[in-house]
């Protein structure tokens, strides 16, 4: 019998490419997504690219009644959890609005779940919830601390998740803490679509590349790191989405467990190293000048990926300038 996953946030960027990667595993593909940031066009592209439409239902996770008739009326066998609101520097500014979107909608989904006595979940965590790491590369046993709203939100839902988990048997929960989503799928159909002034250095220099933004802000040169630039783990979006059917995969094939598990490449880039590749990918010239450091902002963070490697049998393969060639392919298709 086929598996139907209840996605939230499926119209997202890593949500929408997930589902794919479902679609092509043999799941049937359920999407919950209230368009606070996505389009329902984008349905149109996943049956463009793999010839099934996901069942769609335009609604928000913090509606009880609606998720209750939902478990009801389809036979989900577990859920994939993206819907979130996940720009760091608006957590400082609307704080209430992370809390109550971030936290209170999960509990609700989670209450839903319980309801329905669906007790399998995978949860789009965050690297951000290592703080200002203590060492290099981080390990899923590195302290947790958050150092704003956005990153507090998933540092609380884990532990929230954990209470749940250790409450009550049979719950299966993967807790994917991810480093830096970047790229597009390689048919250039769905990508990463910002509203506004993209909050992550790869649109932005998309942007910039195709000309609808004069240059890249460079925020600090003078890192500890090679070129005194940020170095972050950037992983393709697909790799990533490929994680989270791995660890489904893994949750229903194995005894009940809460696992938190690391979905990055394991190496770092740096600013200067990204707008480099990216400059290769387009074929222009990108430019940048430095600006101050952001506060908060920190040197170096990129994964231990042994954990997964070794649990979910799954590792990221595409490299920077996949990567750029993707998402400017993406953003060609966007001009």
């Amino acid at each position: 019998m086929t598996c139907k996953i209840l996605v939230t946030g499926g119209t997202g960027f890593i949500g929408s490419h997930t589902c794919l990667e479902l679609i092509a595993d043999g799941y049937q593909v359920l999407v919950l997504d209230n368009l606070s940031n996505s389009q329902e066009s984008v349905l149109d592209a996943l049956e463009q690219i793999s010839g099934t439409r996901p069942e769609f239902i335009r609604g928000d996770i913090r509606d009880r009644i609606l998720l209750d008739r939902i478990f009801q009326e389809h036979d989900i066998a577990a859920v994939i959890h993206f819907a979130g609101l996940k720009a760091v520097g608006q957590s400082v500014s609307q704080p209430l609005n992370y809390y109550d979107n971030n936290i209170a909608g999960t509990v609700i989904l989670m209450q839903a779940m319980q309801q329905a006595g669906v007790r399998s979940l995978v949860f789009s965590s965050s690297a951000t919830v290592y703080g200002d790491p203590q060492q290099l590369p981080i390990p899923e046993d590195h302290p947790l601390s958050a150092t704003n709203p956005y990153g507090h939100t998933k540092l609380v839902l884990e532990e929230i998740m954990g209470n749940v988990y250790r409450s009550e048997p049979g719950w299966r929960i993967g807790l994917l803490r991810y480093f830096n989503p970047v790229g597009a799928h390689p048919s250039g159909l769905i990508g990463e679509a910002p509203q506004g002034v993209p909050n992550n250095l790869m649109p932005y220099v998309a942007q910039v590349a195709s000309g609808q933004r004069a240059q890249v802000q460079v925020f600090g040169q003078d890192y500890d790191t090679p070129d005194g630039t940020g170095v972050r783990d950037y992983i393709h979006v697909v790799d990533l989405a490929q994680g989270h059917v791995a660890a489904l995969r893994y949750l229903q094939e194995n005894e009940p467990e809460l696992l938190a598990v690391n979905l990055g490449t394991g190496r770092g880039y740096s600013v200067l190293e990204m707008i480099q590749a990216f400059a290769r990918s387009s074929g222009r010239d990108i430019p940048y000048t430095i600006a101050p450091r952001r506060p908060g902002d920190i040197a170096s963070c990129w994964a231990d990926t042994r954990l997964a490697r070794e649990k979910l049998n799954w590792t990221a393969d595409k490299d920077i300038q996949e990567m750029c060639d993707d998402a400017w392919r993406w953003q060609s298709s966007q001009s």
